[in-house]
């Protein structure tokens, strides 16, 4: 193997250690009680995360190696970082009942990853099958950031708390499809506007409220796959066509 082609590999796999180290730097955040820092190094990774990939698409360079070394970063990342964070924060509270409730989540995060891994043809999918586990992630984060006030959670109940952590598991464990980002070129937007459209305002309101809106798009995102899902299962539609991921 060439110099130039190593250093090609390498591309990708130096932003899958950044996600690595961001949800590394996450855990110790919020052990140390610095919990809206470990929610932006949950989104750091996240950013990492989708950084490794348009590196390999650009540099051709994608690998088993690559894809299994993107699993083990998205565990800690978007599976024990955001699990952590929450039992830390608010789910610590239920004693034994919230343990099970974050381990839900880093456990379905790990079959999510693993389920994917399984499926995997190829860059190009229409859909995942499931809620993609740095979803469920930033879900949870923003949670965090929306009602992290003042020292402390500020929701009407602590269930609520469990009940997103449990959901959110669920969902990503689940075959309920949600779609992908369509490539963001000329062919891409014609076919897809509305889609373009509602994520460019989606953006804006995120850099807007510095964050706080994040969880409100990732709610609404979660919500209608869940209805696509009950639309097809009335209308009879296979819930599967083919591989996806």
């Amino acid at each position: 193997m060439t110099y130039p082609h190593r250093l090609k590999r390498a591309v990708p796999n130096f932003f899958t250690f950044g996600n690595m180290f961001c949800g590394f730097l996450s855990v110790l955040s919020a052990h140390q009680g610095e919990y809206i820092n470990a929610v932006w190094l949950i989104g750091l990774a996240a950013i990492c995360d989708t950084l490794d990939g348009i590196a390999a698409r650009l540099t051709k360079s994608s690998s088993q190696f690559g894809i299994e070394l993107d699993s083990i970063a998205d565990v800690i990342s978007f599976g024990f970082a955001p699990a952590f964070l929450i039992y830390t924060i608010e789910l610590h509270k239920f004693g034994i009942v919230g343990m099970i409730a974050a381990a839900s989540f880093m456990l379905a995060g790990g079959f999510r990853l693993a389920r994917f891994n399984t499926q995997l043809v190829g860059f190009d999918k229409k859909y995942f099958v499931g809620l993609p586990i740095p979803a469920g992630a930033i879900t949870i984060a923003s949670y965090v950031l929306l009602f992290y006030v003042d020292g402390a959670m500020q929701v009407n109940s602590q269930y609520y708390t469990i009940l997103l952590t449990v959901a959110v598991a669920f969902l990503m464990a689940s075959h309920v499809r949600y779609e992908t980002i369509p490539k963001p070129n000329i062919q891409g937007m014609k076919a897809r506007t509305v889609f373009f459209f509602l994520f460019g305002i989606a953006c804006i309101s995120s850099l807007v409220t510095l964050g706080r809106a994040v969880f409100i798009v990732f709610i609404l995102f979660i919500l209608f796959g869940i209805f696509k899902h009950v639309k097809n299962l009335l209308i009879g539609e296979p819930l599967v066509k083919g591989k996806a991921h």
